[in-house]
């Protein structure tokens, strides 16, 4: 049976402390006023959110062809192949660069999973779990390529400054928005970040967050909820106190469904919606 080394990046919230023999972990590069960092090595989520509230300008960039190479390299030093899983193919070309930089490596299966954050890493652990099972890395692929779609993410943000920013909203959007206290609701669905719905305030937000996840659960994922194949998750930005509380609601109104991970949002996504947002996240999970 062949060894897989399986690396994903560090938008899927998996911390390099996580990383083991058979799980490596890119940290993404960010540019902050026009200087290169990389998350976990030279940018925590701390100074993070300090270069946010001080206006810095902050943009997402992606690994160069070297450091994506270079990590294959070290992984094929001990592992027979490796499947690599990138963040979704529609939020970053890196999906894309990395298809072509494996047309060089003919032990590299790149996996265009379509997924960020806390669905991503369960992309991840279930890859994780076939490699060690003896599923070969074309069976993984297949499977995770399959399966992309049967998650979703709903998030909510605290203020509209970063969304007006990256040129979601209008300047006037925002000012309105902001006036009335709207809380926009966003969702993520396999290649796109798109506009859901609209509250008046956190709370109501997180209700009709709810709402629609049970929904999602009743219909669009209702053979797999009743399989019990579906799993919970929670993420937000520098905001772990009401995610906390947010897990407790989501709990009681899910009673069949506990919570299985509750993290911090990527950098990626943090960078274009700002501190203070909630994310509640499912996704079909059978190799467990």
């Amino acid at each position: 049976m062949s060894k897989i080394a399986i690396i994903t990046d560090s938008n899927s919230g998996i911390k390099l402390t996580e990383q083991n023999e058979d799980l490596y972990v890119l940290p993404m590069p960010f540019i902050i006023n026009g200087e290169e960092y990389f998350e976990e090595i030279s940018l925590s989520q701390e100074d993070f959110y300090k270069k946010l509230a001080e206006n810095a300008d902050i943009s997402t960039s992606q690994p160069s062809p070297f450091q994506v190479k270079e990590m294959w390299e070290k992984a094929l030093e001990t592992h027979d192949e490796v499947v690599y899983i990138p963040m979704s193919s529609g939020l970053s070309e890196s999906c894309h660069n990395a298809i072509e930089f494996s047309k060089e490596y003919p032990n590299v299966t790149v996996v265009n999973n379509q997924r960020i954050s806390v669905t991503q890493k369960a992309s991840v652990y279930e890859a994780l779990y076939m490699a060690k099972n003896g599923y070969t890395p074309a069976q993984i692929k297949e499977y995770l390529e399959t399966t992309k779609f049967d998650s979703s993410i709903y998030i909510t943000v605290d203020t509209l400054k970063y969304l007006k920013k990256g040129g979601r909203l209008t300047p006037a959007a925002a000012l309105i928005g902001t006036l009335l206290n709207i809380k926009p609701i966003l969702q993520i669905h396999g290649e796109k970040l798109d506009s859901f719905a609209k509250a008046l305030s956190m709370g109501q937000a997180k209700a009709k967050m709810i709402a629609a996840m049970k929904k999602d659960l009743e219909t669009v994922f209702k053979e797999y909820y009743e399989n019990d194949e579906m799993e919970l998750y929670i993420a937000h930005t520098n905001n772990e106190e009401e995610a906390l509380k947010f897990k407790t609601e989501i709990e009681k109104a899910c009673p069949k469904l506990k919570v299985k991970h509750l993290d911090p949002l990527s950098l990626s996504v943090s960078c274009h919606i700002g501190p203070g947002a909630l994310a509640i996240a499912t996704a079909r999970v059978t190799k467990k």
